[in-house]
């Protein structure tokens, strides 16, 4: 698969892309995958395996199976000497013969050079063997390991380190890893030594997807429009650590945004639906100004209920209990108007 790399806000991110048939033949890609989860899943993978516990179990697995290579070159160097004194004592043979003797003679020197060719076999045999197996860690290359498992967590969070610093690390450590992306994402990792891991992952978002408002956000703010504006709920969401599908904190025009989009009930349409009248019904009401109205709801004369953070307000109608002019009379000598709005079993905590 080849390798390529996106810009993105987070900086850059890799893409495998399976192309080989779309080079050779013009026929469209095989498949892509997005591989920074790929890259992530790998990397912890890598820091998990390789850490000084593992190492150390490894060195000492590393020592009894070097034990038993020094047993095997025991039993080789035996072989090796044997197969000497097998063409020495055919020389021997050979140079008691009577040289008249061709007969025998002949016999003898073709047993010698056979003997020789078999005692060669047998030592070149012994020696690359003794070249491959023999590899005794030192303690300086034992330190140098364990001390590997330390930097290495260190080295691989670097963000001064170059992606393709990564995958010369990943190289010394994997052999090779097959990527098959359907419903989702299989990982079959093969280390160098022969050991094999598979991993399966979540298909990534598509980039629609990923600002998407999670679904039970879109419910919390259905609920809290009923008691609050898009201000208000922004304060809130914050601070009860929901987090938008953009961004980083909600705002009030972000709040606005989803209402729009989720088809949510706007709070003007719900404070109407509990009988709330306009500044104007309101003012027509009570035969006042429309200002007369602001003062007596400012005082507590009239309930009132914010459905903008401007703030614009509905009212509660106040019926045969509601306030009168009384010129010369104080306001908080007037009866106060209830603070909830209710219309059958529903009730509404107006919050300004």
């Amino acid at each position: 698969m080849t390798l390529r790399y996106h810009a993105r806000r987070a900086g850059l991110c890799p893409e495998y892309v399976c192309q080989r048939k779309g080079i050779e033949n013009a026929e469209p890609l095989c498949q892509r995958i997005p591989g920074a989860d790929v890259d992530r899943v790998v990397g912890d993978m890598l820091l998990e395996l390789i850490n000084p516990a593992t190492l150390d179990i490894a060195l000492t697995v590393q020592q009894q199976l070097q034990a038993r290579l020094d047993e095997s070159d025991r039993l080789r160097k035996q072989h090796v000497e044997h197969a000497r004194y097998e063409a020495e004592l055919a020389q021997r043979r050979y140079m008691r013969v009577d040289p008249e003797n061709r007969l025998v003679a002949d016999s003898l020197e073709a047993d010698w050079n056979e003997k020789l060719r078999a005692f060669g076999a047998a030592l070149k045999e012994y020696e690359q063997r003794r070249e491959q197996d023999r590899k005794i860690l030192a303690d300086e290359q034992r330190s140098a390991i364990l001390a590997l498992a330390e930097d290495l967590p260190r080295l691989w969070k670097d963000p001064e380190i170059e992606h393709h610093d990564r995958k010369r690390m990943i190289r010394l450590l994997i052999e090779d890893v097959t990527m098959i992306r359907g419903d989702q994402i299989s990982l079959h990792l093969r280390f160098r030594g022969g050991a094999c891991k598979s991993v399966t992952l979540p298909n990534p978002l598509r980039a629609w997807e990923i600002g998407v408002t999670d679904a039970e956000v879109v419910t919390r703010i259905d609920r809290l429009l009923d008691t609050m504006t898009f201000g208000a709920i922004a304060a809130t969401l914050n601070s009860e650590g929901y987090k938008p599908g953009r961004g980083k904190r909600f705002t009030a025009r972000y709040i606005a945004r989803i209402q729009r989009q989720y088809s949510l009930r706007p709070r003007f349409d719900r404070l109407r639906a509990l009988g709330m009248l306009t500044l104007e019904e309101m003012a027509t009401a009570l035969s006042v100004n429309p200002k007369t109205v602001k003062i007596w709801a400012a005082h507590g004369l009239l309930t009132s209920c914010a459905y903008t953070d401007k703030p614009e307000y509905l009212y509660k109608p106040s019926g045969s209990d509601g306030p009168r002019r009384a010129q010369g009379r104080k306001l908080s000598m007037r009866c106060p108007a209830a603070s909830v709005v209710a219309e059958g079993s529903k009730e509404v905590q107006c919050e300004a």
